[in-house]
């Protein structure tokens, strides 16, 4: 298959960083992770950093302030530089916004990696993550509003998706190197490595 663009989605918890970071490294792809840039951003002294500022307050990013991220951040990155994208889309203007910037960059149809995992496993792994990190705001409820807003995010997106890209579902319930497999099988980069 040929990409040079990869959309990886799925639950928190489901390993999307991990395997993102692993193709990436594979592809000698540029590996996009969202809520990394947002912090590189806010750390520094821009007016787009002062607008970044109302995460410190945990309030849930806007489209409109996350597409702003996303085009600056784009605006340094050559269209022939293959990327991995982690934590973005997430709702329905930022999947527009970022397909809509791919075609104008003419580069090939993108391929989203849709890591399938249970409800039951991401609230358990979840849980686990929030116990292990001593992140005392990680309630079973807190938890489980996450979930809520993600899956009613994410329906239109994956919708949207399946048109728009070439959609590959894995399931992310095995081990990372079980998933791995998987996705390089589905990318037919069965033992690749790039420079």
């Amino acid at each position: 298959m040929d990409f040079d663009t990869v959309l990886v989605l799925g639950p928190q918890g489901s390993g999307k960083g991990t395997q993102g970071k692993l193709l990436a490294a594979k592809m000698g792809f540029l590996f996009w992770e969202m809520g990394e840039i947002l912090r590189e951003i806010k750390a520094g002294d821009t007016p787009l950093a002062k607008k970044l500022s109302v995460m410190d307050q945990g309030v849930l990013l806007t489209d409109e302030l996350i597409i702003e991220v996303a085009k600056a951040k784009l605006a340094t990155i050559s269209a022939d530089q293959g990327v991995v994208f982690d934590g973005i889309p997430r709702r329905m203007g930022q999947a527009e916004f970022l397909v809509g910037f791919l075609k104008g960059q003419k580069r090939k149809r993108p391929v989203t990696i849709f890591l399938e995992l249970p409800r039951e496993e991401t609230f358990k792994r979840l849980l686990l993550r929030a116990q292990k990190e001593g992140r005392a705001d990680d309630t079973p409820e807190a938890i489980s509003e996450r979930l809520r807003a993600y899956e009613e995010a994410i329906g239109p997106v994956t919708d949207y998706l399946k048109k728009e890209t070439t959609f590959i579902a894995i399931d992310g319930c095995p081990s990372i190197e079980e998933i791995e497999k998987s996705i390089d099988a589905a990318l037919g980069i069965a033992g690749e490595r790039h420079a």
